[in-house]
């Protein structure tokens, strides 16, 4: 492959809406019972969008900030890949927007466009990328990654779980965090768990129970698949004790507690020998269940959350910061999740493996597995955290009114105004525009204008 080794992620930056809201609050204001989405759903709070952001702003915002902290001359992207559910033109992609930043400098000839299936759209960009620099058609040009969502939710029990984000990541060889090709498993279906069969609204229809029940039904199909081909390649079995991270789609933290635990049970079924005689002893009663029994059993799950808690705390806890903090991001979650374990643990991932997992209502899954190591300045891990900022941005945020109906209101109908014509989107972009000057001076970084 021309010494093309560790193709992978070289970069990565984030941006997400200054304006956020506590859980807690909104707790208070939905008048629900103390607890139900601190502690339930496990999440601290959630950005959003007002009426003068979408996922365009947020992506332009994140793709300059990139190539500017990187110093990376846009004429070296050769491909850009958007992963978006949140439709703002039926027909034209989000990429095309993005061209904007190319075209100053005269680089029209990139290729891609957008990939979308629900959460899973940015991990289909991302394997685009990837397998695009992997190629005999690779030009020897960067490959840019762009995940980009506003998780937004009718009045009820589900508009807890909203939030917005937008993740670059630019891709290529001699990555500091590569892929690992060889193993990596898929599982995809036809299922209505989360859909939006109206255009004309952001929010979807969901059957909350039987998405839950998909994304564990794929989460076991995945790793049983990823489990077969370790086996295979490496001769050895492989258990969550062979990952040194595991980093998963991220609805809310309270289903990311299930996930790992659910590996963990899979673990025990297949006898590994990490699984301990007071974990075996706890498990044991479960053993007899059919797998839709095990989806349906509540004793199961705290008993298998209960047995891998130490586990948890060590090898998916670094990963839920940035997912606790802003919410769902549909398709960035995951790899907000990833930002927040390189953030985090930078100093001390060299040679270590992290094993992620996708999905994507519908439904599409994939689990794959990512190599890291130190890197090379500007391409390094140190660099990257750096250039994530975590902690700043979180710092920078202000914290608005649980009542966040009436900006929800607000932001419908200015959302109804992308029906009218081009002309009258003109206003739209000016009301972005003024928006990101607005958060040039309350955070100190340049967005694109």
């Amino acid at each position: 492959m021309d010494g093309r080794r560790d193709v992978g992620i070289l970069a990565m930056d984030i941006y997400f809406p200054p304006a956020c809201v506590l859980q807690e609050e909104l707790e208070s204001h939905d008048g629900a019972s103390k607890g139900k989405y601190t502690i339930g759903l496990g999440q601290d709070c959630m950005a959003f969008c007002s009426e003068v952001e979408d996922v365009i702003s947020m992506s332009l915002t994140v793709v300059t900030s990139l190539l500017k902290k990187y110093k990376i001359d846009p004429k070296l992207i050769g491909r850009l890949e958007v992963g978006s559910e949140t439709v703002i033109d039926k027909s034209k992609s989000i990429k095309t927007w993005l061209m904007q930043i190319f075209e100053e400098c005269g680089n029209t000839d990139i290729e891609g466009v957008d990939s979308s299936n629900a959460c899973y759209g940015g991990t289909a960009a991302l394997l685009n990328c990837v397998n695009w620099v992997e190629s005999n058609s690779w030009d020897g040009r960067y490959g840019l990654v762009v995940c980009t969502d506003s998780a937004v939710y009718a009045e009820g029990p589900a508009r807890p779980t909203g939030g917005a984000a937008a993740i670059a990541m630019l891709i290529g060889p001699n990555a500091p965090i590569s892929f690992e090709s060889k193993y990596k498993a898929s599982h995809m279906a036809h299922v209505y768990d989360f859909y939006k069969p109206d255009l004309a609204s952001e929010y979807p229809v969901v059957d909350g129970k039987l998405s839950q029940t998909c994304y564990l039904m794929a989460l076991d199909s995945c790793y049983r698949q990823f489990c077969n081909k370790y086996e295979k390649l490496a001769g050895e079995q492989f258990s969550v004790s062979d990952a040194d991270y595991f980093v998963f789609h991220s609805p809310y933290n309270k289903l990311v507690q299930k996930s790992f635990a659910r590996l963990y049970y899979n673990d025990f079924m297949r006898n590994c020998s990490y699984v301990d005689n007071e974990a075996k002893e706890k498990l044991q009663p479960f053993s007899n269940l059919t797998v839709e029994e095990s989806y349906q059993s509540r004793d199961l799950e705290k008993a298998s959350q209960q047995v891998a808690k130490h586990l948890y705390d060590i090898k998916v806890g670094p990963s839920t910061l940035l997912p606790k903090q802003i919410g769902n991001m549909y398709t960035a979650s995951l790899y907000a999740a990833l930002a927040s374990v390189v953030y985090d643990k930078h100093g001390s991932l060299d040679g270590q493996r992290i094993v992620m997992f996708s999905y994507g209502s519908g439904l599409t899954s994939t689990m794959f597995s990512l190599k890291l190591n130190n890197g090379q300045h500007p391409f390094s891990l140190s660099n990257i955290a750096s250039a994530l900022n975590v902690t700043e941005k979180l710092q920078s945020r202000h914290m608005v009114s649980s009542s966040i109906s009436s900006i929800h209101k607000l932001r419908r109908k200015t959302v109804t105004c992308l029906k009218l014509a081009p002309s009258k989107m003109f206003h739209w972009n000016a009301k972005i525009a003024r928006y990101l000057l607005h958060y040039l001076i309350f955070t100190g970084e340049e967005p694109y204008l």
